[in-house]
């Protein structure tokens, strides 16, 4: 299925998250299973609703859509990652680092029975919740950036270069949204 063409999309790195919204929402109101009574009727539409709506969660996620279009120009999924960018590499060390100290405390508040100790430990949990929330900002600076990256890819479409480049992307979008959600589960966490 090609997501694009279904939500009537230009192939391309980059698309507009509220015009993407808008025609899923008017594409959809039609087809809307509750809008019919005959099973079959309903059946169909199911049937093109969920086609809809697989195309839109696909497309509205950078990440998503990167492998989805990459699918779409060379015939298979992006590769695996072989040559991890200098700064992506110290990320994955710095968030590492800093998710060793958080699991530790973590492991020890779940030990705890007495509610007054759990108390005592407020501070070092406040403490350990900024280092965190200092990291997740961090995160979303940098996926802000590649966000600006595959708007400017959207002027080179589809070279060959724009190819090699959206699939850098998308792994740093899988990075990046993988330390984005351990991050935001342990201050989940940590905030008790």
């Amino acid at each position: 299925m090609d997501c694009f063409a279904l939500l009537d999309e230009p192939r391309q790195p980059w698309l507009d998250a509220a015009a993407l919204k808008e025609k899923f929402l008017t594409q959809s109101a039609p087809t809307h299973p509750d809008k019919f009574t005959e099973a079959a009727e309903k059946e169909a539409a199911q049937a093109r609703f969920t086609e809809l709506n697989t195309a839109h969660e696909t497309l509205r996620a950078p990440k998503h859509r990167l492998a989805h279009l990459l699918t779409l120009e060379r015939g298979a999924k992006p590769g695996e990652v072989h040559d991890i960018p200098p700064d992506t590499a110290d990320l994955f060390l710095t968030v590492g680092s800093a998710l060793k100290p958080v699991d530790s405390f973590l492991s020890e508040q779940n030990a705890l029975d007495s509610p007054l100790l759990k108390a005592r430990a407020m501070p070092r949990a406040l403490e350990l919740l900024d280092q965190v929330n200092t990291l997740q900002q961090e995160i979303h600076g940098r996926l802000e950036a590649a966000d600006k990256q595959l708007q400017e890819l959207n002027n080179h479409w589809p070279s060959a270069r724009a190819l090699e480049a959206a699939e850098q992307l998308y792994h740093e979008y899988s990075y990046l949204g993988r330390w984005c959600q351990q991050l935001q589960d342990r201050a989940v966490r940590l905030g008790f």
